[in-house]
């Protein structure tokens, strides 16, 4: 049996060029533009859990804060 090379391109990553890594957290005043925005278009759901990532995100800094004292 004879083995056969294949020559395929080599492919570009998807995220090339672009920033990785964590980004920075959100503002205040960014915070309340997608509230507000969340509100006015009446996506109750999508606020609720909004809030919820927004709250558990600021008690684990308030968490670490007493931990730290």
């Amino acid at each position: 049996m004879e083995a056969t090379t294949v020559n395929t391109p080599a492919r570009v990553p998807w995220n090339k060029g672009k920033f990785t890594g964590q980004k920075p957290p959100l503002k205040l005043k960014e915070i309340w533009a997608i509230r507000i925005r969340l509100q006015l278009s009446a996506r109750t759901r999508d606020l609720a859990i909004f809030n919820l990532a927004i709250d558990s995100k600021h008690e684990s800094m308030r968490s670490d804060q007493t931990a730290s004292a």
